[in-house]
């Protein structure tokens, strides 16, 4: 690689980084991707989920082979059994060949004229008199560290955050703030194209379990719950923050699942967290998981990750333009829209999740036999809780210390 000097460096070519990289390359400038991966995409770390609709507004059309299957709505499930279906536009979406789509991805942005380098680990940054200049890159097939400089560093590396934590950004996980997670690829299951999820504090404590449908009868089964209940649990006697055997549990008790063959399994950690304090420095963004711009209730990213991906792409446009790259021009660009649009939706998730997990399983059992689909639209696709929950306090008043939250 001969040049060292670009307009912008991104650490990190998942889905919020490659959407930067094309972005910031359709628009004129000079773009270096580096990823510590030796493929990118590669090793998967979700249940490969996407809705349509952040595609569509970014006028990309998704390639059919980066996808697995056509989702047209979820399934929810109670502790009881107790199911709701939810198919509306809104709920439209896919299973994604994840590898498949952050390559595609990643060829979108080459296209525009981004470089993207793998397996080259930036390893710290470089200042010079307090103000940060460039990154330090360690690439994997040899020994040598080479310095690059740009006009602005992007931190898009996800929940390791490294270099953002180098740059001064407030990316630490508390225990709260992260489940731990397991999930097995399975086959053969006979599903509807529809999302399943099972809640139950036997079932996944501050958590659910997940059935993704994809092609050839195959599914992601997963589970997610809360890594700061360990102590918690031990206390009752009950198994700690280790998500495997409460998955293997809930294999063994599904009639379809429990002969089915295990194709993959893997485990990891998610965020389920409000954002960082701040997203925005001199010369420098943090975009996408690695800023905490995650779903909390259920740590979901792709889609959160490649609009913010957009908005911090035309936001360095406009820092370019007005040769203005300071914190305070970054902030108004980017920062600024992100938490007045996607992160006021986020922050009432959040209130939705903090108010999930203080209902023990008969509260929910309640909860799901009063509710239909319209009400499930009206919280998980509109974040509007206050009249559901006023119905649910007005059936059993004791629910008020718990929902009235959601009621103001």
């Amino acid at each position: 690689m001969e040049r060292k000097d670009y307009d912008v460096i991104i650490v990190g070519a998942g889905p919020a980084g490659s959407t930067l990289a094309r972005i910031c390359a359709q628009g004129g400038l000079d773009v270096a991707v580096f990823d510590k991966r030796k493929a990118i995409g590669n090793p998967v770390r979700c249940g490969e989920g996407l809705g349509s609709r952040e595609v569509i507004e970014q006028g990309l059309e998704v390639p059919r082979w980066a996808i697995s299957t056509d989702v047209k709505g979820a399934k929810v499930v109670a502790p009881n059994g107790k199911e709701l279906i939810w198919e509306s536009k809104e709920t439209s979406g896919w299973i994604l060949e994840r590898k498949l789509f952050d390559s595609w991805l990643a060829q979108l942005a080459v296209a525009k004229g981004a470089e993207i380098h793998v397996n080259n680990r930036v390893i710290d940054v470089i200042r010079e008199n307090g103000k940060l200049k460039g990154v330090k890159v360690k690439n994997g097939a040899c020994p040598d560290i080479c310095d690059y400089t740009a006009k602005i560093i992007v931190s898009a590396e996800g929940m390791e955050s490294l270099t953002a934590r180098k740059m001064g950004f407030p990316t630490v996980h508390r225990l709260y703030d992260v489940d731990t997670c397991y999930q097995y690829e399975m086959q053969p299951y006979n599903h509807q194209n529809l999302i399943e999820l099972y809640f139950g504090n036997k079932i996944a404590p501050r958590g659910y379990v997940w059935i993704f449908p994809k092609a050839n009868k195959r599914a992601n089964v997963g589970i997610g719950i809360g890594a700061h209940l360990e102590t918690q649990l031990k206390k009752s006697n009950i198994k700690g923050a280790d998500p495997k055997p409460y998955l293997d549990e809930f294999v063994k008790n599904n009639k379809e699942l429990k002969e089915a063959s295990t194709l993959m399994d893997f485990g990891g950690v998610i965020s389920v967290c409000e954002p960082i304090g701040k997203f925005t420095m001199d010369n420098a963004m943090v975009i996408g998981t690695a800023a905490k711009q995650v779903d909390p209730i259920h740590g979901g990213g792709i889609a959160l990750a490649m609009e913010s991906g957009a908005l911090a792409g035309n936001a360095i446009l406009e820092a370019k333009k007005n040769s203005n790259f300071t914190e305070g021009f970054l902030f108004n660009a980017y920062e600024k829209p992100w938490r007045e649009t996607a992160g006021s939706k986020m922050a009432k998730r959040l209130l939705l999740r903090k108010v999930m997990e203080k209902l023990d399983d008969d509260d929910l059992n309640y909860i799901f036999s009063n509710m239909n689909q319209e009400d499930l639209a009206e919280i998980v696709g509109k974040s509007k809780f206050a009249e559901t929950a006023a119905r649910m306090v007005a059936g059993r008043p004791q629910l008020l210390k718990v929902l009235g939250a959601l009621m103001g």
